[in-house]
């Protein structure tokens, strides 16, 4: 007589917080987002389907050619700035997920939206608030003078309530603050959980797309600067935003990461104000000091962000160590970048930098990550170390090889017009610059440190000759 098995349990399932990614087997390390202490145990995954069987077709697929995209063309908000990095606008149907730390102004950037969106007359505007009471939100348009009939406000925190508000009011536009405010009963979790995450992303996206309905999405950021919660959110959405800005500054900055309807560049800058927010089209001064004479240390690139070019001025200071070993400090740059730049200059041009401070920042708190900002880095590092000021009126762009050779970089015309217009009258760049110059300004291209050094007025400079092919460097 055979024995009776009992079928097999299944076996656990491990869930990933950040990322969703399932396992059958614990890991200290998630396997698909890398990282650590995020599995957590959870239901077991269910069985692999082997083969199914066609349903029916709601919407029967046509040519691509006769498909319409009128009904995605983007409708401006009326805030140009936040327009800039949208692409033109809210799209219809399009979910914007707008990211950033407490208390930087997502709310009131998104308030001021809603009232530009109402005044010019594009439909309702729903604006739900998990987080403040209604009260609180009214006291703020107030004082933003951001009141208008066509915003409609509701207090919610469950999922349900909040797909009764937008059948109610029926919006063209709905702001929800934040995502990790609103739960569902029917999913397991608290609010801000990733199940809880996860559903209420995709029923708003779901409701957004049904009622070709565009749909903000307020989020918050880890102590790292990610956004909180499971990464399959970034992916729900159609456009991820960065808000940035010091609390400390005036300055707040929009940035694209992610925009399936335009450029995921680009970058809308704002500014802080007792009533409220305002845009600035035009930041630049806010990255420049301006002297009466040079001082040493300091040099200017330009920045490139989508399409706007932004002159940023770099300053440097280079100090004896208390020990023997001194610290390599940097604000708004790229540490690793600064890194490189600083060994180039100690193996090429003769610097020495062993056992002294060397501090590089940007000046109004302007992030310079790109490889654009190697040659001024460079440029005022040398000028630091030797006490001697750069030539007034200079700017250097080109990114720095480990061979003390200069590289072009894109946008070169663009950077070089908005260095014109911020007075700056001639320039230090890498060789292929083009002819795409502005009028007036005089264009230097280096292929080399060396060169870029003799071109800024270090003529004194202990330039370290290259080794040919074949010769050892020692």
């Amino acid at each position: 007589m055979r024995s009776h098995t009992p079928p097999r349990s299944p076996r656990p399932a491990f869930r990933c917080s950040g990322c969703g990614h399932e396992t059958t087997k614990w890991h200290g390390r998630c396997p698909e987002c890398r990282a650590w202490g995020t599995l957590d145990e959870g239901p077991a995954p269910g069985g692999v389907v082997r083969r199914m069987s066609p349903g029916p077709v709601a919407h029967p697929a046509r040519r691509i050619g006769e498909v319409s995209g009128d009904v995605v063309r983007p409708t401006a908000s009326g805030v140009a700035e936040f327009d800039r990095v949208l692409g033109g606008g809210l799209t219809p149907g399009a979910v914007i997920l707008l990211a950033g730390e407490p208390g930087v102004g997502k709310s009131t950037l998104l308030l001021a939206a809603a009232r530009a969106w109402a005044g010019q007359g594009h439909g309702p505007v729903l604006v739900v608030t998990g987080e403040e009471s209604a009260a609180q939100v009214r006291l703020r348009a107030e004082r933003m003078n951001a009141l208008h009939d066509a915003i409609f406000l509701a207090a919610e925190g469950d999922l349900d309530s909040v797909l009764g508000q937008v059948e109610l009011v029926k919006p063209r536009l709905l702001i929800v603050d934040s995502v990790q405010t609103i739960a569902s009963t029917a999913v397991d979790g608290t609010a801000g959980g990733v199940s809880q995450v996860r559903a209420v992303a995709a029923a708003l996206t779901a409701v957004a797309k049904e009622r070709n309905m565009a749909c903000v999405l307020v989020g918050h950021v880890t102590k790292d600067g990610a956004i909180a919660g499971p990464r399959v959110l970034e992916h729900l959405v159609d456009v991820v935003l960065h808000f940035e800005g010091d609390r400390h500054s005036i300055l707040r900055t929009v940035r694209g990461v992610k925009n399936r309807y335009g450029p995921s560049d680009e970058v809308g800058c704002f500014r802080m104000v007792p009533d409220g927010i305002a845009e600035m089209p035009d930041p630049s001064g806010l990255f420049l000091t301006r002297r009466s004479t040079p001082v040493p240390g300091t040099c200017t690139t330009v920045a490139l962000q989508g399409r706007r070019a932004l002159p940023v001025e770099l300053q440097t200071l280079i100090t004896p160590a208390g020990g023997e070993t001194g610290r390599r400090t940097v604000a708004g740059l790229d540490s690793a970048r600064a890194a490189m730049v600083v060994a180039i200059l100690q193996r090429w041009a003769g610097v020495g930098l062993a056992g002294k401070e060397v501090l590089a920042a940007t000046v109004g708190g302007w992030k310079m990550t790109e490889p654009a900002a190697d040659l001024a880095l460079a440029l005022a590092l040398w000028s630091s170390s030797r006490d001697v000021p750069l030539p007034a009126g200079l700017v250097a762009i080109g990114e720095l090889g480990l061979a003390a050779d200069i590289h072009p970089v894109p946008g070169m015309g663009q950077r070089l017009a908005a260095a014109a217009r911020a007075g700056f009258d001639h320039a230090i760049v890498g060789p292929g610059a083009g002819a795409d110059r502005p009028p007036g300004m005089r264009v230097m291209e280096a292929s080399t440190l060396g060169e870029a050094l003799g071109l800024a007025g270090a003529d004194g400079v202990s330039w370290i000759r290259r080794p040919p092919k074949g010769e050892r460097t020692g």
